[in-house]
């Protein structure tokens, strides 16, 4: 029962993101979207989704059920106690956000959602590879330990996840009277921004009573400038979501002091080991929109038709492959999931590549659709949807072929646009 819901919160978020993407086109003054950020956003998003299989796996059906065994309630399925769950979630989550922005390992698995520099729904698609797994495992276990059963905390856990989607977007100004309770996007803008004043405020998802509880509210006044204060400036997913990872670890490596190498894991952010130089105190953190030099790169020129039309296959592609519901009918195995889950961080990297005119991005694209387009069809043809000799495996060819001779012949390192950086220097 409780992974149903992922079936109509996943096109409904589709939904919600390409109502506003058109709302952009038609309203282009208003600069709400930026497309190289959009790709690394969804690039992020789709590879966050295929480490979430590992998630439920290992989790919510391994370590969940063994947890729930030593439950301290019986607690009824019934709307009313999914209810109390979403309230008692959201006062947990609040507590997971805000150590996210205080201890150096949380930070590191939270950091990349904060990695962009616009607002827009597309951000909210930007989330960390390793924040689901570190929300499970360390705070909402705790629910399950009260007596919820693990389908049902997965279930709102979902539902929370699509409440707090809505609040990435620039459209929504003042909701009145809402906005004393509920969280509403004003508050979150204020949560993504790096203003001095805006720095580790409104971590609350649902309710904002929270931060008005417990001294981390701020209210939208000042413009609000998006990012972290040390920028990844690329944009790829993978170097995004391992930025702070490998600063951690090449200070654990080279701390002196043995404790040292293990403390800095659960110290706050800006601690230094024994030994290393400290930061420039002179280093003054937060920055304002006029203070902003957004990161902008070369892209291959013809780029954009090209990714569009990739965009949209690969949602259908990781549908099949995210979707647990439409997998199990299907008879889709966790192995076929792992393989198709492959091809798709192949494409991630290889969209990260190509928006910044990387010459192996090229060569790199050409192997993963004939990777993604070979394992479909095995896998469909394993699980009897369809013969290796076929009309579906014919028009998947015709695509992959059309697609490789475009990138082939199309994309050339003398050939190559600045959009995004005419977008950066924007007001």
């Amino acid at each position: 029962m409780g992974l149903d819901v992922y079936a109509f919160i996943v096109p409904a978020t589709v939904f919600l993101l390409f109502a506003e993407i058109v709302y952009h086109l038609f309203n282009k003054e208003k600069k709400l979207y930026a497309f190289q950020d959009t790709i690394s956003n969804l690039g992020t998003g789709i590879g966050n989704q295929c480490i979430n299989l590992a998630v439920i796996f290992f989790i919510v059906d391994m370590f969940y059920p063994w947890v729930y065994q030593f439950k301290l309630f019986d607690i009824p399925e019934n709307w009313w106690m999914a209810f109390v769950l979403l309230l008692l979630s959201d006062f947990v989550f609040y507590w997971f956000h805000r150590v996210g922005h205080h201890v150096n390992v949380f930070w590191a698995a939270h950091m990349p959602h904060h990695s962009s520099e616009e607002m827009n729904l597309s951000v909210a698609m930007r989330s960390s590879f390793t924040q689901r797994t570190f929300q499970f495992l360390f705070f909402d276990w705790i629910l399950v330990l009260i007596g919820f059963s693990p389908e049902i905390v997965y279930m709102v856990a979902g539902i929370h996840l699509f409440i707090a989607f809505w609040h990435h977007t620039k459209i929504i100004k003042s909701m009145g009277w809402f906005e004393k309770i509920f969280v509403a996007p004003s508050h979150h803008r204020v949560h993504h921004g790096v203003n001095q004043q805006y720095l580790d405020k409104n971590f609350s998802e649902f309710l904002i009573i929270w931060d008005k509880l417990f001294g981390t509210y701020e209210p939208e006044v000042e413009e609000v400038c998006y990012g972290i204060t040390h920028p990844p400036r690329t944009w790829d997913p993978i170097f995004i979501n391992i930025q702070y990872w490998k600063q951690l670890f090449q200070d654990a490596a080279a701390a002196p002091h043995f404790i040292d190498k293990i403390k800095i894991w659960f110290m706050p952010l800006g601690w230094r080991p024994r030994g290393l130089p400290p930061f420039p105190e002179s280093e003054t953190l937060g920055y304002t929109v006029d203070q902003q030099t957004k990161f902008g790169s070369k892209q291959f020129k013809g780029l954009i038709p090209y990714l569009v039309i990739q965009i949209l296959v690969a949602m259908a592609f990781m549908y099949v492959v995210i979707g647990l519901k439409l997998g199990d009918n299907l008879g889709i195995t966790w192995t076929h999931r792992i393989i198709l889950s492959t091809g798709l961080f192949a494409m991630i990297i290889a969209w990260g590549g190509m928006t910044e005119a990387k010459r192996w991005s090229i060569m790199l694209e050409i192997v993963r659709l004939l990777f993604m387009g070979a394992s479909f069809v095995f896998v469909m043809n394993q699980i009897g949807v369809f013969e290796l000799v076929s009309w579906p495996t014919i028009l998947i060819s015709l695509f992959v072929g059309l697609s490789i001779l475009y990138v082939s012949f199309r994309f050339k390192q003398s050939q190559v646009e600045e959009l995004r950086m005419k977008l950066a220097t924007a007001k």
